[in-house]
């Protein structure tokens, strides 16, 4: 009897958990959706590679939308066994609180642990993984950076301005360089074409000018020089660009937590630089905790005599979520600027809803109402 009442608790959470789940990182990648379109249709990107890039960045959006999930499915599934006053039938048969939390632990414990995998294994090679191909890209069609009308600062030592890059064609037109590369001395280049050429072997773009002039002015402002060309090649230095590729010069999201150790112990450096990697360490634990946490908390917020649509128990997921991460958000901004330990920061949210979540738990299993000195009836 035990069982089939934990299965069916289970099944109560298990079917929204996954369509919440699907709805939100679908959200998360609307936000995307655009610059991915872009790639696919104005830059030329294979269909292959736009699903590569979306799979790569699965794992950073489903990091928050497992835990909210899980949240939110409890909430709508007790909220549901509850106003149809399937909890008092269950509490009227002997069991208690306690042993209706048995189902809704383990599936925190089965997300905590996706999570934590995602978090630990899957989020930093994935981030790392995407920077990686977006280069790759960049190689293969080297125009993929440039747009239209707008200045480009990718290239070290160089600033670009296309007038028109034709979506259609491997050129640009209306062509002005900015070469920045002999210090004391200004280089402007125009051109009526170029064409940007990616050699694979040698990580180095090649920019091919046609038609134009240099035009050269000294330190001074004393002296002017204009060279006529019809050919020009312009060596663009991906130095900046090919260092985001070494372990020093990764980003705390794209580190394992070996390498977030490693930078974060190192003595010289910036400071809040190495708070922000410690903040990033202790987030890669503390975030898939919440699952913990959500599961406690929603239990006995998801207990109601009244009868309620499923809408309240997504709403109150929302509110508790916001309030969650606003605290977040804050504690680790604290963190970064020092007032107080990394460790303390990170896991404060974590251990004050870990507190309501026991109280209020506490409360519910001992039928004691805050508002009244009457029990809580189912």
């Amino acid at each position: 009897m035990r069982k089939i009442i934990d299965r069916y608790i289970f099944q109560e959470i298990a079917f929204p958990f996954i369509l919440i789940l699907c709805i939100l990182t679908f959200v998360l990648l609307m936000g995307k959706i655009l610059q991915i379109m872009d790639l696919f249709i104005n830059k030329g990107v294979g269909f292959f590679s736009i699903v590569k890039i979306i799979i790569f960045l699965m794992p950073s959006f489903m990091l928050f939308t497992i835990p909210i999930a899980l949240l939110i499915s409890v909430l709508i599934a007790v909220g549901r066994l509850s106003s149809d006053n399937e909890i008092t039938a269950l509490k009227t048969s002997g069991i208690s609180l306690l042993q209706m939390y048995y189902p809704v632990a383990v599936a925190s414990m089965i997300t905590f642990v996706l999570t934590l995998l995602i978090s630990y294994f899957i989020l930093p090679q994935s981030n790392f993984s995407t920077k990686r191909l977006l280069f790759n890209l960049v190689q293969q069609n080297a125009q993929i950076g440039i747009k239209e009308k707008v200045f480009n600062d990718d290239f070290k030592g160089f600033l670009i301005y296309a007038d028109k890059v034709p979506h259609d064609k491997n050129y640009m037109e209306g062509i002005i360089v900015s070469d920045k590369r002999i210090i004391g001395e200004q280089n402007t280049i125009l051109a009526q074409k170029a064409i940007l050429q990616s050699d694979q072997e040698s990580m180095m773009v090649k920019l091919k000018l046609e038609n134009g002039s240099i035009h050269t002015v000294s330190a001074n402002l004393k002296n002017y020089r204009k060279i006529d060309f019809k050919s020009y090649d312009l060596i663009l230095d991906l130095s900046n660009v090919l260092a985001s590729f070494d372990e020093s010069a990764k980003s705390g999201k794209e580190m394992t937590i070996s390498e977030l150790l490693r930078n974060a112990g190192k003595k010289e450096g910036n400071v809040k630089k190495r708070r922000e990697l410690l903040v990033e360490m202790h987030n890669r634990f503390a975030i898939p905790t919440a699952c913990i946490l959500f599961g406690l908390l929603a239990l006995p917020l998801g207990i109601r005599s009244q009868r309620s649509v499923k809408a309240k128990g997504f709403a109150t997921g929302l509110i508790i979520v916001t309030l969650y991460y606003l605290l977040r958000i804050g504690a680790e901004a604290v963190a970064v600027n020092g007032h107080l330990p990394v460790a303390i920061c990170v896991w404060t949210p974590n251990l004050l809803f870990s507190l309501v979540g026991i109280c209020l738990f506490y409360l519910h299993y001992r039928e004691i109402s805050l508002f009244s000195r009457t029990h809580i009836r189912g």
